[in-house]
């Protein structure tokens, strides 16, 4: 079983800057396709950013050139940098998992077994 845990979240102001972490429970280094999504109130869950067990990486559009996401394997944690916030991004931000090498179809949250219980970005303008 995988466990995932996000930590990070937080209140900044619009221009600031958050860094989420996901601590996993398996090596993440070992086909693990792994993903963040977010979900506004009253808004579907979206893909922000997918990165596969080769560190490809991809990012969403609303996303791109301000948030990276990047992996620590000696640790086994994910992590979202998010710079440049904006009112938004406000939403509750998870962390996924799913057994593959890579991540075809990233932003689709069916594909994921596996779930982080969220964590709360709020920005303010």
């Amino acid at each position: 079983q995988v466990q995932l845990v996000e930590s990070g979240g937080g209140s900044v102001q619009a221009g600031g800057s958050l860094r989420l972490s996901c601590a996993a429970s398996v090596y993440i280094t070992r086909n693990y396709c792994m993903g963040w999504f977010r979900q506004a109130p009253g808004k579907e869950r979206e893909g922000v950013a997918s990165i596969d067990t080769y560190e490809t990486t991809t990012h969403a559009d609303s996303v791109k050139g301000r948030f990276t996401i990047f992996k620590d394997n000696a640790k086994n944690t994910l992590y979202l940098q998010m710079n440049s916030l904006k009112p938004e991004d406000t939403a509750m931000y998870y962390c996924a998992a799913r057994v593959t090498w890579y991540c075809p179809d990233p932003y689709s949250a069916h594909r994921y077994a596996y779930w982080g219980q969220g964590t709360q970005v709020t920005v303010s303008s």
